[in-house]
């Protein structure tokens, strides 16, 4: 008899788990790192996180590669609630919100540290990252991927090696102006498009961080990677806005403390990587350069006197006043 009852409270026990687990509402994350990229990793943290903190009532459910739509699409989905999370670079978001072309700006900072220094603290950019909201989707913490370097089918010494050659870029201004004025010909196209362009020779090269190059195989049709270092280039963790709004205070508490918690493991994660990386891709055949960067610096200065054109000069020495302010309390080693 005992032996029934137990029996019958392992089975009641068991179909309340599953009732719990069937229960949960499964939310969709789109991104277009591949799969054994830093952001599939972070991302995969945070699922685990949100699952833990809500206590199962939640189910992030991933989809990698652009499976769902390109960075701007997924954006676009936030705000139609199509999707419910995103991770992309800051620049991503400026279709929607053009001010935050200005953290694309080139060399705001020199290292992982000042960067997240402004991501975390400036005045500035948080009070941009409050209007969001206002377009259908807000920010909840920010995720690393690091600093925009170049892969490109031939070497790339200085800005004259980049007369003639056609740049790949996303839809953001201020990464054009600088390529551009660096001398590229620029061809904006989504990213997951990028590596057939380069193979097929319609364009010659693109600009990301090392993470990004090493995995979506940039380097395998381009590579040369020039380590120019000349956009920090993170990337916020968003929530659709109509989303956000259906969860109650205490699962809000809840998100916001796996976001932050993936945060400091992307950052941890993708700084930690780097020199990795570079030794892998080299391994593959990659060739792996730090060129003199002054006559790359040289060379964008008109971008900031362009974007004070564009955005007003009030708004573009407010954050360069930022991070000028982050360059000097926190030096580069």
């Amino acid at each position: 008899m005992n032996k029934i009852v137990s029996s019958i409270l392992a089975a009641a026990s068991f179909s309340i788990v599953a009732s719990a687990a069937s229960a949960a509402e499964v939310l969709r994350f789109s991104h277009t790192d591949n799969p054994g990229g830093s952001r599939q990793a972070a991302a995969e943290q945070f699922a685990e996180k949100v699952a833990k903190y809500t206590e199962g009532r939640y189910e992030i459910r991933i989809y990698p590669s652009g499976q769902l739509a390109n960075d701007p699409k997924a954006i676009e989905q936030l705000q139609l609630g199509g999707i419910d999370f995103t991770v992309s670079a800051t620049g991503s978001y400026a279709t929607h919100l053009p001010s935050l072309n200005l953290t694309a700006m080139p060399f705001l900072v020199d290292s992982y540290e000042q960067g997240w220094e402004l991501y975390d603290n400036s005045d500035w950019l948080k009070n941009e990252f409050n209007k969001l909201p206002g377009k259908g989707f807000r920010v909840l913490s920010t995720w690393e991927a690091g600093f925009r370097s170049f892969t490109t089918k031939e070497p790339l010494t200085s800005p004259k090696d980049a007369e003639g050659e056609k740049m790949r870029v996303y839809p953001n201004d201020m990464i054009r102006w600088t390529m551009e004025a660096i001398g590229f010909q620029t061809v904006v196209m989504p990213i997951t498009d990028v590596y057939l362009a380069i193979q097929q020779g319609t364009v010659s090269g693109q600009e990301n961080p090392v993470d990004t190059i090493k995995s979506l195989r940039f380097y395998e049709v381009a590579p040369n990677i020039t380590l120019t270092r000349h956009v920090y280039s993170p990337l916020p963790l968003t929530v659709s806005e109509a989303t956000w709004q259906k969860f109650s205070d205490k699962d809000k508490q809840a998100f916001m403390k796996a976001a932050q918690e993936s945060a400091t493991f992307s950052r941890d994660l993708v700084k930690n990587s780097v020199d990795s990386q570079l030794k892998d891709m080299t391994s593959a055949g990659a060739k792996v350069a730090v060129p003199e960067i002054a006559p790359f610096r040289e060379s964008v200065a008109s971008v900031y006197d362009k974007a004070r054109g564009v955005y007003g000069k009030g708004e573009v020495d407010k954050i360069l006043a930022d991070a000028a302010a982050i360059r000097k309390a926190l030096p580069s080693q």
